[in-house]
């Protein structure tokens, strides 16, 4: 069977509680039976600090006017001529700094979860082209790609920490499929799948059933009864996406908390 592992040396453990979003309860705290991370963890590839897949800006850059009266400007101007200095520079340059900050955060594990927040709260502002999202987020080809949840915090960015359990979420653009899981190595994993949709920058999804795995074991299915094929909508438990690049994403879930994640390797086992 295929299942997901990433390195808890590298970025440590950490459980997707927001599978649980399915259903009425939205809380972040992890079960104390799956406190325990995989020894077989296995990187995509180490976390760079560069921001060069930075999406762009879908904004209007406010602009700083000055106009001269009979008289040149500083830059040696004609008279009257008017001079617009763009301020998406500025802005272009604390997402930047934001990007680095979560990228270490997920990288060293270190970073003071102050910082975390602010950096998420830079991005949620930022108001990101996102056109690119879906398919920097689920590939173009099936079975998609695979991410490791980082971090989560509440409601308004007010608290947050580093998510102590080993989740994995996958998303297949290609096929609009969706995985939830906690993964524990050799004792085993528990993982949901269904069906997902993309409008703008929100992934709705519906869950259309469980697995669970045993040691060695063939893995028990169980049915949600989810029959209708419907497209989930905003109904349906969703993600708002604010930044996706080739090793890092940031999304709010339904019940108002932000998390991010970084992209991992799916392996067979």
């Amino acid at each position: 069977m295929t299942s997901l592992v990433v390195p808890p040396s590298t970025l440590g453990s950490s459980f997707f509680s927001w599978f649980a979003s399915s259903s009425s309860n939205n809380s972040l705290n992890p079960p104390k039976i799956f406190r325990k991370t995989p020894s077989n963890a296995v990187a995509l590839y180490p976390i760079s600090l560069k921001s060069s897949n930075r999406p762009s800006f879908d904004r209007f850059p406010r602009t700083k006017i000055w106009a001269t009266l009979g008289e040149k400007d500083p830059n040696g101007a004609a008279p009257l001529q008017v001079v617009e200095e763009s301020s998406s520079s500025i802005v272009d340059e604390e997402v930047e700094k934001s990007v680095k900050v979560l990228k270490d955060a997920a990288k060293t594990r270190r970073v003071a979860a102050e910082e975390v927040l602010s950096a998420l709260s830079v991005l949620e502002k930022a108001k990101l082209d996102p056109s690119k999202f879906f398919n920097t987020l689920g590939g173009t080809s099936s079975p998609g790609r695979t991410w490791m949840l980082i971090f989560t915090a509440e409601k308004k960015l007010e608290k947050g920490r580093y998510f102590p359990l080993t989740a994995i979420q996958r998303f297949d653009a290609a096929g609009k499929r969706i995985e939830n899981g906690v993964f524990l190595g050799p004792i085993g994993s528990l993982t949901f799948e269904g069906r997902m949709s993309w409008k703008n920058r929100i992934l709705a999804f519906i869950f259309e059933r469980i697995r669970i795995k045993f040691g060695p074991l063939e893995p028990l299915e169980i049915s949600l009864g989810k029959k209708d094929e419907r497209e989930p909508s905003s109904k349906d438990p969703f993600f708002i996406w604010f930044y996706v690049d080739e090793e890092l994403a940031v999304a709010r879930g339904r019940s108002g908390g932000t998390a991010f994640w970084c992209r991992c390797r799916r392996v067979n086992t």
